[in-house]
């Protein structure tokens, strides 16, 4: 049962991330392990090189590549269920898109440490990361395949600037590494059945180990510009949106799209 939407609210708005015990079944849980792992021997075929080497993700698990139309429209069905429509709609009430989906697994190679980022770092520089976590809103939705030993957050970072400590680790500055220890950091230990929300601009690293693979819904306010980050590939084709329940995700996303193509 889906816990009070204003608390999830309250708590994502003060904290930057909620977790709710137990969410999806095992029927559930078994159905979409059994499509992701198929794109993941696939992609791993596909990028071994890379995936011995560096790899700790993938991303675009809901394009055509590896996937049949049935399969992704499993994907596109949970997505786009009312248990995970329920939690987007307590975060980001007002015309929430999807912007993309990705896998978290294990590094091969044993030299590789999980590291503390925010997301928003890829893309821009200092002064504009220090605007971005004010201004625009990305969720990951995390679902644990397998129990893994999950993620670990500084709790109220989607809100403010890193501290000195934070600083230093996160850029690699003064003598420290992105993989020390952050004081404030919050370990999250996820179940399969388990459901993550946090902000993908908190400072936060995934924590390598068990038998870590995670799929991670990413959703956006349409009112910032993500337009850019979206591949084609990975929407539903029209057919597919007519079977689909609640295709609000998937139609805000069209829509910001050819708005911007006008």
């Amino acid at each position: 049962m889906l816990e009070n939407s204003q608390q999830l609210s309250n708590n994502y708005d003060e904290q930057g991330y909620f977790v709710i015990r137990n969410y999806f079944d095992e029927a559930q849980i078994s159905s979409l392990r059994e499509v992701v792992l198929k794109f993941h021997e696939s992609w791993k075929d596909d990028n071994r090189k890379f995936y011995r080497e560096e790899a700790f993700n993938s991303s675009l698990i809901t394009g055509t590549e590896y996937l049949s139309p049935k399969e992704r429209t499993l994907l596109f069905d949970f997505i786009s269920s009312k248990k995970v429509m329920n939690v987007v709609d307590a975060v980001i009430p007002e015309n929430p898109a999807f912007m993309n989906t990705q896998l978290f697994f294990n590094p091969v190679n044993p030299e590789q440490k999980d590291f503390w980022h925010r997301d928003c770092q890829y893309d821009y520089d200092i002064e504009d990361q220090m605007r971005v976590i004010q201004d625009t809103q990305v969720l990951h939705l995390r679902v644990p395949l397998f129990d893994e030993l999950g993620m670990e957050v500084i709790p109220g970072t989607h809100k403010r600037w890193d501290n000195e400590e934070e600083y230093n680790v996160r850029q690699e500055v003064n003598g420290k590494v992105s993989n020390d220890p952050i004081s404030g950091g919050v370990k999250i230990p996820l179940a399969a059945g388990d459901l993550l929300v946090f902000s993908a601009d908190m400072i936060h690293r995934g924590l390598y180990g068990l038998d870590r693979l995670a799929l991670d819904i990413l959703i956006f306010d349409s009112a910032a510009d993500y337009i850019d980050y979206i591949d084609d590939d990975c929407l539903p084709t029209l057919s597919m949106l007519n079977k689909i329940a609640d295709p609000r995700l998937f139609l805000n996303t069209l829509r910001l799209k050819s708005t911007a193509c006008a």
